[in-house]
C-alpha cells in the first residue's frame, strides 16, 4: 500500500472570471518534511511571486501531482442545477483528482459548511479505496493541502492573466473589487453582454445591470 499522503484544494470558486482549479499533491513523510521546511503556507498568506517560486518545488517534491481546469459553462451548468449543485461539482473534481494521486489518505479543504457532508460527495465518487478526511481550513492547518492550494491558485492566476492578455484589464476577477464591477457594467453598457469566459450563472450580472438604471 502507498505510503504516500495527499492534499486537494481549489482556487477561484467565487470569481466571475475563468475556471475552478483544482489540484492536488501527495508526498511521502519526508516529503511532507520538505514542505515545511520551504516554507509552503496557505496560498493566501503567500505574495504571488513566493508562490511562482515555491510551485516547481512543491512539484520536485511532491510524488504525484494532479490538476483540472473546470471552465465556466460546467460551472453554470451545476449552478443551475436543482440537484446537484457546485459543491456537487467540486466533489466531483475532486475525487478524479485524488484517483491520480496515488494516496492512501487524503486530506482536503472542505467548500460545504458541513465537511463531513462534503466528504461522503468524494467519497461516493471514488473508484480506489482512499480514507479521505475533508476540513475548514485545511489549506491553512495541513501542510500536504497548503501545497495543493499554491498549485491551484498558481494555475488559477495564469488563466486569468491569459484572459486579461486577451480581454483587458478587468482586475481579480471578484464581484467584491472595483475594478471588476467597472470593467462589467462597462461592457453591459456597451453591449457586450455575458461573455463566454465569464460565469454567467453568477448574481452579480444582475447587480452590474442595476448599476446602469442608477441615476450617476
Amino acid at each position: 500500500m502507498s505510503s504516500l499522503a495527499g492534499g486537494v484544494d481549489e482556487a477561484g470558486r467565487g470569481c466571475i472570471v475563468g475556471p475552478l482549479v483544482v489540484a492536488g499533491v501527495s508526498a511521502s513523510r519526508a516529503g511532507v518534511r520538505s514542505l515545511k521546511e520551504m516554507g509552503v503556507k496557505d496560498s493566501k498568506l503567500l505574495s504571488p511571486r513566493r508562490r511562482e517560486a515555491l510551485y516547481p518545488e512543491i512539484l520536485r517534491v511532491c510524488g504525484r501531482h494532479s490538476m483540472v481546469r473546470v471552465p465556466p459553462a460546467e460551472i453554470d451548468a451545476a449552478v443551475g442545477s436543482r440537484s446537484r449543485k457546485l459543491n456537487y461539482l467540486e466533489a466531483v473534481y475532486f475525487a478524479k483528482v485524488i484517483e491520480r494521486l496515488g494516496a492512501r489518505q487524503v486530506t482536503v479543504d472542505a467548500c460545504d459548511v458541513v465537511p463531513g457532508r462534503f466528504g461522503d460527495a468524494i467519497r461516493a465518487k471514488l473508484k480506489s479505496r482512499c480514507k479521505v478526511t475533508a476540513l475548514h481550513k485545511a489549506d491553512r492547518d495541513f501542510v500536504i493541502v497548503s501545497a495543493a492550494s499554491v498549485v491551484a491558485k498558481v494555475e488559477r492566476d495564469r488563466a486569468v492573466e491569459e484572459l486579461r492578455r486577451r480581454h483587458g484589464d478587468f482586475g481579480s476577477g471578484y464581484p467584491s473589487d472595483p475594478k471588476t464591477r467597472a470593467y462589467f457594467t462597462r461592457l453591459l453598457r456597451e453591449g457586450g453582454g455575458r461573455p463566454d469566459w465569464t460565469r454567467k450563472s453568477w448574481g452579480s450580472w444582475e447587480r452590474f445591470q442595476q448599476t446602469l438604471l442608477t441615476p450617476p
